[in-house]
């Protein structure tokens, strides 16, 4: 099977080839859309929430703002700007009516699972997190440039960057900053704030 361009992009100011196979091309217009409407940065993974439930990314991000959240329990920037994002997610997605399109997935770079495990239940917001033990994190923090923490990379359903300054916007903007990320996404909105 040969991957060939189907079509290109306007993304930032430039082109971009979006590639598919011989198989996407055939499928159905529905099952493209569905396709169009999941983090594809996290599709055949599995991610768990905080009661250790494994969770299928392509369902939980679907439609969706994905934050992913290089962090650490050892790291004292982290532990400082982890609450500001928690009462960022539960006064968007927790107590907004509708919740708005938002999820956040934690990235760790503690020492061992039973360190993140401790900080993810000690320190994060009700999201959901890449369990410790899966090597994709290093492909994933290659793939966004992590070299310190924390960062709050914010990433449209292609896994393309919004911004990899969310932390700051976060920090800079408050509440004000998800409207622009949910514009950049190009998702269906049915965030009213």
């Amino acid at each position: 099977m040969t991957a060939r361009p189907l079509q290109k992009k306007h993304t930032n100011g430039r082109d971009i080839e979006n590639e598919a196979t011989e198989n996407e091309l055939k499928a159905t217009p529905e099952s493209r859309e569905i396709a169009a409407d999941m983090v594809e940065v996290f599709t055949g993974r599995t991610l768990v929430n905080k009661d250790g439930d494994l969770v299928d990314p392509d369902e939980a991000l679907r439609n969706k703002v994905v934050g992913i959240y290089f962090s650490a329990g050892w790291c004292p920037p982290c532990r400082d700007f982890t609450p500001v994002l928690c009462d960022f997610y539960t006064e968007l997605v927790e107590e907004g009516e509708p919740p708005a399109q938002l999820e956040i997935v934690f990235v760790s770079s503690d020492k061992s699972t039973d360190d993140m495990v401790e900080y993810y239940h000690d320190a994060h917001g009700d999201w959901l997190a890449l369990p410790w033990t899966d090597e994709y994190k290093h492909e994933l923090k290659k793939r966004y440039k992590i070299t310190a923490v924390p960062k709050l990379v914010i990433v449209k359903q292609s896994g393309d960057v919004i911004t990899d300054k969310g932390r700051k916007q976060i920090r800079d903007r408050g509440l004000a900053c998800f409207r622009s990320w949910l514009e950049a996404a190009e998702i269906f909105q049915n965030f009213k704030g």
